[in-house]
């Protein structure tokens, strides 16, 4: 087990994060972040909270999406359903989507899937905390990352949250 952010280094790369998508979007009133259940919930609410902050241009649209039902291996695995909340309107509007860890691009493959039956987005971009380059089974690529990592297909990743784990941190096993 290696530690590939402590703490201090999650809160930094939370606020660079939130700091590149108010850099691209100065007046968020046109764009809406939806966090990935159900772990990308947890990185989305931080950077939120983090805009909020610093911004001062209107504060975008925030929602939640479940994407249990879009994923090519619902039949496979056994996978718990979360809410999704997404209570306005993404026609043409620039949508961030974020998510903790980008690995074979099957869940954001999903989750453009799922987008699509709350309207039809001006443009998607894609925010994550880590991602594992080498291991894409399709052509999808972050447009705000955390920390990129080089990993073998038996290495796994684990994003640590207070709410959830106990602990922050981001663990390579």
């Amino acid at each position: 087990m290696k530690t590939i952010l402590s703490e201090q280094q999650l809160g930094l790369t939370v606020k660079r994060l939130a700091h590149q998508i108010l850099e691209n979007n100065l007046d968020l009133r046109n764009t809406a972040i939806i966090g990935l259940q159900p772990r990308g919930v947890y990185l989305s609410d931080r950077i939120v909270e983090e805009l909020k902050k610093i911004t001062t241009g209107g504060e975008p649209d925030y929602g939640k999406l479940d994407i249990t039902f879009y994923r090519d291996d619902v039949r496979k695995t056994l996978h718990i359903a979360n809410a999704t909340d997404i209570s306005f309107s993404i026609e043409n509007r620039h949508v961030i989507l974020i998510d903790d860890v980008l690995y074979t691009g099957r869940t954001i493959r999903a989750a453009l899937d799922a987008l699509l039956d709350f309207g039809r987005p001006s443009k998607v971009s894609l925010c994550v905390l880590i991602d594992r380059r080498f291991n894409r089974e399709l052509p999808i690529q972050p447009d705000y990352t955390g920390k990129t990592i080089d990993t073998i297909i038996s290495e796994k990743v684990k994003v640590c949250w207070k709410e959830k784990d106990g602990k922050e941190e981001v663990l390579l096993f």
